[in-house]
This record gives structure tokens, C-alpha cells and sequence, in this order.
């Protein structure tokens, strides 16, 4: 599905951001990266579908070349990665249908997109996305009318429109409270899931990665220290991706003294 190899970014400042980044992505995986701020997870995933363009390596989706394309062929390319952002990237004033059609522009003629007349088909897919992500009631609204958790639900049905092989999500609930942080990582897992989508979520939440995804890859300056499963992600391997702390998250007494964590089972059975 994507082959990334040897990936390397530096910027004309001389800062390099990413070393020579190997992977690959199977069709219907969901993979979370994870790392501290200036790791190179953002840029990882800008470079995929060349939002950035990288200094050195390739980029492979399905067997073809992203990083030889020419300017008509990339945007061919693009309609394939489905991107949904951190700041969620809706135009405030149009309509949650207008947003979600916005998924279509890479196939309609500028004319037709300018006027907003889209094929009935591409009208009727909206309608079913936006009743996947619990939207329906909201297709009338002003982007600038809605939570966050609902305009991340906007983002995601656009970037389904397209119809995509692979999801580029940057940072999906990084404004998120904590219970709508679980819903929109779910809802991203199952729509992978239903339709076989491969997926690189850029990720700081630990515990949400720990919670949905299937592989985590862990980058450090840059560099790939850790690729493998949510359970291997021991204290060790976290201090060698985020350097040292107590990753034991143990609660001091009045005397600071140390105390076992007391876990709420019903409230967390509640939020998951």
C-alpha cells in the first residue's frame, strides 16, 4: 500500500526534521505516530502527499512513485490520500454539505465547483457519509456554527468523499476534550476498518494510541526508534522515544509519600 524509504527532510535553515524514515503501511492498518514536538511526525506525513516536499527518498502508494510526479499527476495522486487536519481546515461560511463536497474538488471541472453543482451521485455519497458520522441533522449549518467534535466529523466525511486508498490524519484531537478525543479516534478506526483504508494518524495522546491503534511508531529527532505493537510500549521504550521521566504516573500522599493509581473501572468502562 505505502512504502516510505529512506525519507529526509532538511529545511534551508540547515534544521533537518527527518533522517532517512522507513515504513510500510499495508492495506487496512492503522498506524499511529508518536513522538515529542519537532520529532518529524507532521513532516512525515506533509511528505507523504508532498505538502512538503522532501530533500531525499521516495514515497510509494501503491506502486507508484509520489515523489517522481509531475505538478497534473500529483493531484491525480492526492485524490487517493485522504487528508483530515488538526485545526480541521473547513471554509467557516459555507455549509457542512458544501465542506463535505469540497472532497470532490480533485474530480469536478473548476466550472462545476465554482458553481457548486456536483454529480447527484457525489450528492447522494454525502448524505450517507454524513449520516456515518452522526451528522445528518447538521447538513444545513454553517461550519462556524458547530463543536469541535462535530467539525472533525465534517473533516472526516470530506476526506472520505474523495474516496481515498489511505488516511493522513495530523493531530485529530488535539482540541478535543477527553470523551470526544475516544469518539473521533473510534469512529476513524472503524471507518478503516469498514472500508480497508490504511492510515497514518500523527498522534501526542499516548494512552488514545495505546487505546485504538494496532502499531506504533515511535520518532525521536527525526528518526524511527520504536515500531511495533501497543503493548510494547514499556517505560523503557517510552524514555527512549520522549526521554526520562517517571512513566509509572504514581499519585504522592500529603507526605510524598507514593500511592498505587485508584482506577475508576465503572467511569472508564463508561468512556470507552
Amino acid at each position: 500500500m505505502l512504502c516510505v524509504e529512506r525519507l529526509v527532510k532538511q529545511y534551508p535553515t540547515g534544521d533537518t526534521a527527518l533522517r532517512g524514515v522507513a515504513l510500510e503501511v499495508p492495506a487496512g492498518q492503522v498506524l499511529a505516530l508518536i513522538g515529542p514536538s519537532g520529532a518529524g511526525k507532521s513532516t512525515l506525513i506533509r511528505c507523504v502527499n508532498r505538502l512538503v516536499e522532501p530533500t531525499a527518498g521516495r514515497v510509494v502508494l501503491e506502486g507508484e512513485d509520489v515523489t517522481a510526479l509531475g505538478p497534473a499527476a500529483l493531484r491525480r495522486a492526492r485524490r487517493r490520500m485522504g487528508m483530515i487536519f488538526q485545526e480541521f481546515a473547513l471554509v467557516e461560511r459555507l455549509s457542512v454539505m458544501e465542506n463535505v463536497l469540497s472532497g470532490r474538488l480533485g474530480y469536478v471541472g473548476f466550472w462545476r465547483s465554482w458553481f457548486r453543482r456536483f454529480p447527484p451521485a457525489d450528492v447522494e455519497e454525502a448524505f450517507r457519509l454524513l449520516d456515518r458520522v452522526e451528522l445528518t441533522e447538521c447538513c444545513d449549518k454553517r461550519a462556524d456554527a458547530l463543536s469541535g467534535g462535530q467539525r472533525q466529523r465534517v473533516g472526516i466525511a470530506r476526506a472520505l468523499l474523495q474516496n481515498p486508498r489511505i488516511l493522513l490524519v495530523d493531530e485529530p484531537t488535539a482540541s478535543l476534550d477527553p470523551k470526544t478525543s475516544r469518539q473521533i479516534m473510534r469512529l476513524i478506526c472503524e471507518l478503516c476498518r469498514e472500508r480497508k483504508l490504511a492510515a497514518l494518524i500523527n498522534m501526542h495522546d499516548v494512552g488514545l494510541a495505546r487505546l485504538f491503534v494496532e502499531r506504533i511508531v515511535g520518532l525521536r529527532q527525526g528518526t524511527i526508534v520504536y515500531d511495533g505493537s501497543p503493548d510494547g510500549l514499556t517505560p523503557e521504550v517510552l524514555t527512549t522515544i520522549y526521554g526520562e521521566e517517571d512513566w509509572a504516573e504514581r499519585r504522592r500522599g500529603p507526605g510524598g509519600e507514593e500511592e498505587e493509581p485508584e482506577v475508576d473501572e465503572q467511569r472508564l468502562a463508561g468512556l470507552t
